[in-house]
């Protein structure tokens, strides 16, 4: 065993024993490019997310609306449907689509309640 990186340009080391799997990259760096196009996608989004989210802060009363427990249930079933949906043969999708969402929801739910705290309360117009 080595506590070397692997080589990025080599030819595959091992092979899966499933015939249905088809090799995506001929190299681990078509594998790390492809990966770093996608996560500047994802992150483009995420951002777009984080704009809305901002938004939603307007529409809250109070710290339990601003945490929308019910909501987040919502999402959370939502987006392990959609990993189900869109699988194409990543084992526990998933699972990792649910843990990565309840992880970003906290982050954004933290960033809320602190644009939420230093907004100016416009009082109940809709009593």
């Amino acid at each position: 065993m080595t506590n070397q990186e692997p080589d990025a340009l080599g030819a595959p080391l091992r092979a899966y024993t499933d015939p249905a799997y088809r090799p995506l990259c001929a190299t681990l760096a078509d594998v790390r490019a492809n990966i770093d196009r996608l996560d500047d996608d994802i992150v483009r989004l995420i951002a777009e997310r984080a704009l809305y989210v901002k938004d939603a802060a307007r529409f809250k009363r109070d710290a339990f609306q601003v945490s929308a427990p019910a909501r987040q249930a919502q999402v959370f079933d939502k987006v392990r449907l959609l990993a189900q949906r869109h699988n194409r043969g990543f084992a526990n999708l998933d699972q990792v689509v649910d843990a990565t969402y309840r992880a970003m929801v906290a982050a954004f739910i933290a960033n809320e309640q602190t644009y939420f705290n230093t907004m100016k309360d416009l009082g109940d117009t809709h009593a």
